[in-house]
């Protein structure tokens, strides 16, 4: 407590003293960047910065001169130090040990930086480096390495140091490549990598919709990498890059052109957004020459390398480039920092304290790297006042506890102190058995011996050696400012991202919160303002009042426009007030970057070029619909199932058949009612009058047989309506067809028996008749019944017709129907029936007709037209219709087949028993009968008979 009470009062001395010397006064401070320890940390921090330092342009080796001063690189080297001062004056880490330091600068070249690399591998004491055949024996004097800040001097000392196996954590590189555990073993990170900073973006562009978008990155290997990985990303997820490329480092007039070509490109297209992965110093060019050439006001997407960089937020001109918006890291706070930042520059100002150091003998590297930092020695608090609270400062400061924690568990401390054991080699590790692991990786329990030892043969006794501290740095688990942090197998730690906004206020912006990202984006859309007019649209979110967000947003968010829209504030200049300055509602209007307007409902993208987000929208047709907002082709809906045009789903299809409450069907029942009637009437008139010569003379019961056939026929068409079935599609043709050939077959009989009696000869014709009026005559319409029963018997066997539901042929319905398998066979099952009409129309055509006898060979003779003529028709009107009416055309062709005979054959006849029953005489239906017969009527009555003219009845009854 004394200690701490004396340097407080240092402290208090040197603060008055920094206070008397002003802004002038030369401090120490670059002497407080080393301190020695039982165990030594290393440090590469950006303290300065070279200017046009490319590597191709020396014609030389000679030492980079770093004449910038960086204010952040020297606030992380004091968080560094921080932290080791807090574990040395705690009891919670490696009690009883002492931390120390030895900070160096990088200029953040890659040609310095390896200078204290190279030092770092000396003895202690020394500044040569021997060169060994094995490298497990240098004996470096650092445990281990924090830093360099930057991807592109990590990938050069990372892979120096894992020539080693030293520990090496940096709080600032990202990119993915150092993930890499075959190239880069010992290489950790307190922050995330680029591969979660470039996922978060992605879910940035979709959560707002923009899939159109620029994409840009600065020449070296952070920027390539990380557009390397938002480019792949960004495909995969439906957002199209529509222009790329590359910000040259250091900036050069040839390639600089081909910038000035894609600024221009980006500015005469739609594109409103661009996403900027870059150093800060590539950000600096494209900015400035994006403000030369008057860029038209964007979206910039950062990426956090240059968010919150001074030389960015610096530039004149900047207000007027539009919206900037990243992801910066989350960390702990650190509200003792700036006062610890005071009492170090407090410190650095008392001479007695500058004086003490002095005393102490200077490190041997600095006569080899010369100066620690020159440009530390000149600074104010003012300098360092900007980024006291920047957000790298804690992954810093969490780098040295992640070490300290490795440290302590490899020492195997307790509270009470750290056992007294051998020193710690970065490399060495505990042997777990006498033989290595025969399996290999990057986690503690497969680590092989080989990952971590350094390469070559060396000495044997060194295994035996009970030090791991790079084992321990693998998962290793510890707590920085209370926040849980571990590295993972790939050297990673899980950080989430704040989503940061730029606010304008002069003279630089200030970041405002408007999201999170935790492995899923949150956004805080009421915090969000946009700095860029133009191809906006109403969000439809509740418009926050931009006035009380941002109380100067008229006057400090936007700048004068220029003639393309693009700022006119140049470089020197004030920013001011926009001749049409958008008033705070628009400032809340989302922009849009679409290479193409959203599609409606129902419609699908056809691609145009190259891009999948430049397309035209095609209307999905009736039968398929449009599944997702992003297809590129409509989803045909399934055979069950219909849809309209421009459709978003499928409706189920609804079983349609030939209806009993149709209106065709039922017009069709009211004509099988009146032609059933019909049948049933001249049967019952036929039996009543079955005595009668003219029922005689018609066939008597055969005439009776054929009305019954005939009436079956007509119930036949009662198996066409309704839900067809497996029964009903096979008894439709034989129902039909039987009956039809049973009334046919007796209609051939009577015509025959017309042939016979006028053709042949009278003994012929004789023996003819009776055979046509015996037992024979049966025997013939059994054999035509069994001919078309033996075909109908074909028909069901060799092509039965099954049911069949047809999802095809109607729009919105699924027709259930009879499927016909052959149409051939179908029309062989008429070949019995077909053959009886044509004989019978053969038989009757030619027969001439006895004046004063019944004409029974007209009748027949026009009944046989009637079937042909409707039989005929029905083929090319069957085969045309629709298949759903079908089964409609073969029921009134059924019908009318069957009216036609009922109408030229029995209705006459029974005109004739109703109207006129004095022709219902045997003269004149039997008279030839009668003479075959020998009857009572004798031949002068026949004789007479024939004398007698009497008129026709069917053509002119009296």
């Amino acid at each position: 407590m004394p200690g701490l009470a004396l340097l407080g009062l240092t402290a208090l001395l040197g603060l008055t003293a920094l206070l008397d010397h002003g802004e002038g006064a030369t401090l120490c401070l670059s002497q407080q960047l080393r301190m020695q320890g039982d165990y030594m940390l290393g440090g590469l921090f950006p303290l300065g910065s070279a200017e046009g330092t490319g590597l191709g342009d020396r014609l030389q080796p000679n030492a980079t001169v770093c004449t910038r001063f960086s204010s952040l690189g020297l606030l992380w080297a004091l968080a560094v130090k921080m932290a080791v001062e807090e574990i040395n004056n705690g009891s919670a880490l490696l009690p009883g040990l002492h931390l120390g330091y030895d900070l160096f600068d990088t200029c953040s070249e890659p040609t310095v930086a390896m200078k204290p690399s190279l030092m770092f591998m000396a003895k202690a004491g020394s500044c040569n480096i021997a060169a060994y055949c094995n490298y497990t024996q240098y004996q470096p004097r650092v445990l281990a390495v924090i830093g360099p800040h930057s991807s592109e001097l990590a990938l050069v000392t990372g892979k120096f140091f894992s020539f080693f196996l030293v520990p090496q954590v940096s709080y600032g590189a990202s990119t993915d490549r150092l993930s890499n555990r075959e190239i880069f073993p010992s290489f950790f990170r307190t922050v995330p990598s680029d591969q979660v900073q470039v996922a978060a973006m992605v879910e940035l562009l979709q959560e707002l919709g923009w899939n159109w978008v620029a994409a840009v990155g600065s020449d070296d290997e952070y920027g390539r990498q990380g557009l390397s990985l938002f480019s792949g990303l960004a495909n995969a997820r439906g957002i199209c890059i529509a222009h790329e490329g590359l910000v040259p480092l250091p900036p050069g007039s040839l390639r600089l052109g081909a910038l000035r070509g894609l600024l221009r490109q980006v500015n005469q297209s739609s594109v409103q957004v661009v996403v900027l992965f870059s150093s800060a110093h590539a950000a600096r060019t494209l900015f400035s020459y994006s403000i030369r050439c008057k860029l038209s006001p964007k979206v910039w997407v950062a990426s956090e390398a240059w968010l919150t960089s001074d030389l960015v937020m610096t530039l004149p001109g900047m207000p007027g480039v539009g919206t900037v918006l990243g992801f910066l890291q989350q960390g702990a706070p650190m509200p003792e920092f700036p006062s610890y930042v005071r009492t170090r520059l407090a410190l650095a100002a008392d001479p007695a304290f500058c004086a003490s150091l002095d005393a102490e003998q200077p490190g041997l590297e600095e006569h080899v790297v010369g100066p620690r930092c020159p440009q530390c020695d000149h600074v104010t608090l003012e300098n360092l006042s900007a980024g006291l609270l920047h957000h790298q400062t804690f992954a810093a400061y969490a780098a040295v506890y992640g070490v300290a924690q490795a440290l302590h568990n490899t020492l195997r401390c307790n509270a009470s102190g750290c056992p007294r054991r051998e020193p710690v080699r970065p490399w060495q590790v505990r042997p777990r058995s006498p033989h290595p692991p025969e399996s290999g990786g990057i986690s503690v329990g497969n680590l092989g011996w080989r990952q971590l030892r350094p390469a070559g043969p060396g000495p044997t006794h060194l295994l035996q050696r009970t030090r791991q501290l790079l084992e321990n740095m693998y998962n290793v688990s510890f707590r920085a400012r209370g926040l849980a942090l571990q590295f993972d197998a790939s050297g990673n730690v899980n950080v989430d991202y704040d989503l940061k906004l730029w606010v304008w206020q002069d003279p630089t912006p200030k970041l405002r919160t408007v999201g999170t990202f935790k492995g899923r984006l949150e956004l805080w859309r009421s915090q969000m303002c946009w700095h860029t007019p133009g191809k906006q649209v109403s969000t439809g979110w509740p418009v926050p009042s931009c006035t009380a967000a941002f109380p100067s947003a008229g006057r400090e968010l936007w700048p004068c426009l220029g003639r393309s829209g693009g700022p006119s504030a140049g470089p020197g200049r004030g920013v001011h007030q926009a001749e049409h300055s958008p008033s705070p509602e628009a400032l809340c209007q989302q922009p849009v970057s679409q290479c193409s307007r959203q599609c409606k409902e129902g419609q699908v993208r056809r691609v145009k070029g190259f891009h999948s987000c430049c397309y035209d929208c095609v209307d999905c047709k009736a039968g398929s619909y449009q599944r997702n907002p992003d297809d590129l082709l409509c989803t045909q809906c399934d055979q069950d199932q219909w849809s309209p045009d421009r459709s978003t789903r499928c409706f189920p299809r609804k079983p349609m058949f030939l209806a009993w409450g149709e209106p065709a069907v039922l017009l069709l029942l009211a004509l099988l009612a009146l032609a059933l009637g019909l049948a049933l009437a001249a049967l019952g008139l036929f039996l009543w009058h079955s005595d009668s010569p003219l029922v005689q003379a018609s066939g008597g019961p055969r005439a009776c047989f054929g009305l019954a056939c005939l009436g079956l026929v007509c119930l036949s068409v009662l198996l066409f309506p309704g839900q067809p079935g497996p029964a009903s599609c096979l008894a439709q043709q034989p129902l039909f067809h039987l009956p039809l050939t049973g009334c046919l077959s007796t209609l051939f009989l009577q015509a025959a028996e017309i042939f016979v009696g006028s053709e042949l000869p009278p003994s012929w014709a004789e023996k003819m008749r009776g055979h046509l009026r015996g037992p024979w005559a049966w025997l013939v319409v059994l054999l035509a019944m069994l001919a078309e029963a033996a075909l109908c018997a074909w028909y069901l066997v060799a092509f039965p017709p099954e049911v069949v539901t047809d999802w095809r042929v109607l729009p919105t319905e699924a027709l259930v129907h009879c499927h016909v398998h052959s149409w051939i066979s179908f029309g062989l099952v008429h070949a019995t029936n077909a053959m009886l009409a044509f004989l019978c129309f053969l038989g009757t055509f030619l027969v001439q007709s006895r004046p004063g006898r019944y004409n029974g060979a007209r009748g027949l003779t026009f009944a046989m037209l009637a079937y042909f003529i409707t039989w005929i028709s029905f083929v090319p009107l069957f085969a045309n219709v629709h298949v759903a009416y079908q089964p409609a055309v073969q029921m009134g062709a059924i019908l009318l087949c069957a009216l036609g005979i009922l109408a030229t054959f029995h209705l006459p006849k029974c005109y004739l028993l109703l109207q006129r029953p004095e022709l219902n005489t045997p003269e004149f239906f039997l008279e030839d009968n009668a003479r075959a017969q020998g009857s009572s009527w004798g031949q002068g009555r026949r004789e007479s008979g024939q004398k007698q003219v009497t008129p026709d009845p069917v053509t002119s009854p009296q």
